[in-house]
């Protein structure tokens, strides 16, 4: 099958026109005329599976190899280490980031894995009204994302209304209109701007928040005509109990 193909499948799935300005996905590697023999779908790349897969393979990811400008190639450094090793396999990647973001994973997060009725959205937020209290909110998110633990700003013990966005969102808590607002990554600057605003925020994790990508996309891609399987990305962190 035609990269050119899957790429015109997916762009029906999640239009690639609706990226952030700063981002980067759609095409990163390949030819569009190159054939494919299999998809693997993977919320990052890494060196271990490009290694463990055959030539021609796609790779679908949710995070860009490339952000910004790349001025120079060099291969004993991240990403170019990586960009090398795919070219040589002829190996391609699409990355489906902000428009996915939009489209399927905030809402499949909020609603197939928190299990909360969307009551508005909008581009990168999701809200939902009702009454938590707060360890009955923490321990829901800390059994259904996985979470040993979670980091807390302004702790309220009466909830009323929930948003999310997934991945790293904290920059968008001007946009929350709502008692909590879950996200990952949150900067000490941004969680002492939530306090002074009486905004309670949870640090669900970025990837924790983002690792239920493979298989919305493997959903997608089923109807292709063509192998497209997981392959489990690793989470760069690590919780360390001593």
């Amino acid at each position: 099958m035609k990269l050119q193909e899957i790429y015109n499948h997916l762009d029906k799935v999640s239009p690639f026109e609706l990226q952030e300005k700063w981002d980067n996905s759609g095409l990163i590697v390949g030819d569009m005329s190159r054939e494919v023999s299999q998809i693997v779908v993977a919320l990052d790349i890494d060196e271990e599976m490009i290694e463990s897969t055959d030539e021609n393979t796609l790779f679908v990811v949710h995070h860009p190899l490339i952000f910004g400008n790349l001025t120079q190639l060099d291969f004993s450094k991240y990403p170019s280490n990586l960009l090398e090793k795919m070219i040589l396999k002829k190996h391609s990647l699409i990355a489906l980031h902000t428009n996915f973001d939009q489209t399927h994973l905030n809402r499949y997060v909020f609603e197939k894995v928190l299990g909360f009725k969307i009551e508005s959205q909008n581009p990168f937020v999701c809200t939902t009204k009702g009454e938590w209290h707060y360890k009955e909110l923490l321990t829901l998110l800390k059994e259904k994302l996985n979470l040993p633990t979670l980091k807390v700003i302004g702790k309220k013990e009466k909830i009323r209304s929930i948003a999310l966005t997934t991945g790293a969102g904290a920059s968008l808590m001007d946009e929350v209109e709502a008692d909590c607002f879950l996200t990952g990554d949150i900067k000490y600057h941004d969680a002492m701007k939530a306090m002074s605003e009486d905004l309670m925020m949870v640090d669900i994790g970025h990837y924790e928040s983002e690792c239920f990508f493979a298989q919305i996309i493997l959903d997608e891609l089923k109807v292709l005509p063509l192998l497209a399987i997981i392959s489990n990305s690793k989470n760069p962190f690590h919780i360390e109990i001593i």
